[in-house]
């Protein structure tokens, strides 16, 4: 049965996409069976991806709407080694769809429920807001993953994400965890950057990644190219740090 991570943090630009497109790679290149699903109707992660989203026949928003199954709107991407359920704009109307239907928090959780025995892993990216979209990744998750920029603004969105998990864990989904934040763009030449991450240090212990994600200017450039940043460049610093970041991972989860 596969494990459920949510890649979630409402600010934006932290690298939620990169981290979902990169550490899908990266399992993938492990051998592991991946499903990446686009929660964010910006669609990014599906282009970083290599799908075309503005040529869809089916989407996260068909899959939400409960009109086709995961395994009908999934794409296997041969070149990037897993599954994509994709995204685009569509996704936007889910909110006013699914305003007056009786458990629509749980969508998500029930669509992917008969296709998690064929992964190892599902990541969710999330969009960069606190909406009903990621309200369903949560309650869908068995645990977040938090990317977070070493930057003083970082810390406060931390609190009301924080507040959300702890929200969700008592009315929906009570075995809900944070997995782990992971410091993103990091650049140790900035005091502020290496203060931030001594803050997260103390106040989150073991929940702080050990893998720290570099500012890369090749995992900015991949999604141009459509490819995630082991594909673009795997011998590149941010490649190298995602393959880390799923082999720290992996230890925990397979420690055999």
């Amino acid at each position: 049965m596969a494990r459920i991570f949510a890649v979630a943090n409402q600010k934006g630009g932290v690298g939620k996409t990169t981290t979902s497109v990169n550490l899908a790679a990266s399992f993938a290149a492990t051998r592991r069976r991946v499903l990446l699903v686009d929660m964010d109707p910006q669609g990014n992660a599906t282009m970083g991806s290599g799908a075309d989203k503005g040529h869809l026949r089916y989407s996260t928003f068909d899959v939400l709407m409960n009109d086709v199954l995961v395994a009908e709107a999934r794409l296997t991407l041969e070149k990037a080694g897993y599954d994509l359920l994709p995204a685009n704009g569509d996704l936007t109307g889910a909110e006013v769809g699914l305003l007056d239907e009786l458990g629509r928090e749980l969508r998500l959780r029930t669509a992917l429920t008969p296709i998690a025995p064929d992964y190892d892993y599902i990541l969710i990216d999330c969009p960069p807001s606190l909406n009903m979209l990621t309200v369903n990744a949560l309650v869908a998750a068995d645990s977040v993953i938090i990317p977070t920029q070493c930057e003083y603004y970082a810390l406060e969105g931390l609190s009301a994400l924080v507040g959300t998990i702890e929200k969700i864990r008592k009315i929906l989904n009570p075995n809900l965890q944070i997995e782990g934040l992971l410091r993103t763009m990091y650049d140790p030449r900035n005091n502020l950057a290496t203060q931030v991450s001594a803050q997260l240090l103390k106040h989150f212990n073991d929940k702080v990644y050990n893998t720290v994600i570099p500012r890369n200017i090749r995992l900015a450039e991949a999604p141009s190219h459509g490819l995630p940043g082991l594909l673009y460049d795997k011998t590149s610093s941010g490649a190298v740090a995602y393959l880390a970041l799923a082999g720290e991972m992996l230890r925990r989860y397979e420690p055999a």
